[in-house]
């Protein structure tokens, strides 16, 4: 129970900086085109695919060690 916790709270001290990624962006995109807007949007799509890809390893992993915990009672059962 304490992990469980523990995870919430990590989770919502890090949610508003993974909600700041959005300004950030465009932040970054509005001083490349001031300086020269050759390098635009280099990193702009690394940057939106592990956004993309965060939610999906977390839910995964969550689903997988509940499976595992499952299935652990279940043979002890």
């Amino acid at each position: 129970m304490k992990r469980i916790i523990f995870s919430f709270v990590l989770f919502l001290l890090t949610a508003s900086y993974t909600l700041a990624q959005c300004p950030m962006c465009k932040t970054a995109v509005e001083s490349n085109l001031k300086n020269d807007g050759a390098t635009a949007g280099l990193g702009l799509n690394d940057g939106i695919l592990y956004l993309l890809a965060a939610p999906y390893l977390l839910f995964g992993t969550v689903l997988f060690l509940w499976f595992k915990n499952k299935r652990k009672q279940a043979l002890n059962a």
